[in-house]
């Protein structure tokens, strides 16, 4: 599973940005934009970074870099690896993101399920949350194989062949899914009208089937099947994703896979005051 990233939308020259008017207001929101820009540099697949190369996919000078650097690791936002002297995140940020993670019924809700559900299928289970843009994988029960599909709290995804991203682009309106397609939000590789009618007639089979499925669209050692939770308004909240190797999963299981995600969706729905689709 991997996790894709962008880089700041409002960087400057120096980094300090100037926003539309250069008033101070718009200097203290760049410079906020900017820092979070590079924590988000950090992912999975590069957990360690260097200056010049965060500086390099943020477009910031390395000075800039450095002084965010600097007080993020005040903070224990961010640590430095005492022997090749590059930065990595920090457990600082368990205290920040601690005790949202706490309060999320979502994830305690389905903690359960999610542990059934890999002891079920022997496969990993998660819980993945829509951000506006992008899938969050928010809670994880691994595989006790010795080959399988992690991926860490917080990985985002915004491939549009991932199952958990198929599975809320399914409740949108047209119109936001092209947008978010054509802007880039979302990534589809050689879009055009054709694909994207075709992309739009899947998600429609999404949405009736109740569950999405990805084999090996996205990256062809992986496969992922997905179904949404409700919460008692009939809004998803949430999304149930099983990913595993490929080689383990045939068609037909695939498509058990689908089903036994859908069952355990309907459960933390259920769970939540909801009502399964």
């Amino acid at each position: 599973m991997v996790s894709t990233m962008t880089p700041a939308k409002t960087p400057d020259s120096n980094g300090g940005g100037t926003g539309t008017n250069g008033g101070p207001d718009a200097k203290g929101a760049s410079v906020v934009v900017n820092a979070i820009a590079v924590l988000r540099t950090f992912t999975a697949d590069e957990p360690l970074l260097g200056v010049t190369e965060i500086a390099n996919r943020v477009g910031m000078h390395k000075s800039s870099v450095s002084r965010i650097l600097a007080t993020f690791e005040q903070e224990n936002l961010v640590e430095r690896d005492p022997e090749t002297k590059r930065f990595r995140l920090g457990l600082g940020l368990i205290a920040v993101a601690g005790p949202l993670l706490a309060e999320m019924e979502e994830r305690r809700v389905a903690y359960p399920v999610l542990r059934q559900l890999t002891e079920q299928t022997g496969e990993t289970s998660a819980l993945m949350l829509w951000s506006g843009d992008e899938a969050i994988c928010v809670e994880q029960i691994a595989s006790h194989h010795q080959i399988k599909h992690t991926t860490p709290l917080g990985a985002r995804y915004r491939d549009a062949m991932s199952a958990s991203v198929q599975v809320f682009l399914s409740t949108l309106p047209g119109e936001r899914v092209r947008e978010l397609l054509r802007s880039g939000a979302i990534t589809f590789p050689g879009l055009d009208d054709d694909g994207l009618a075709a992309y739009e007639a899947r998600l429609q089979e999404v949405a009736q089937r109740g569950w999405a499925g990805n084999y090996g669209e996205s990256s062809m050692d992986e496969v992922g099947v997905a179904a949404p939770v409700r919460d008692h308004r009939g809004d998803v909240v949430a999304a149930v994703l099983i990913p595993a190797p490929r080689f383990r999963v045939s068609r037909e299981q695939f498509e058990s896979l689908g089903e036994a995600c859908m069952a355990a969706a309907a459960k933390v729905t259920t769970r939540l005051g909801g009502r399964p689709g």
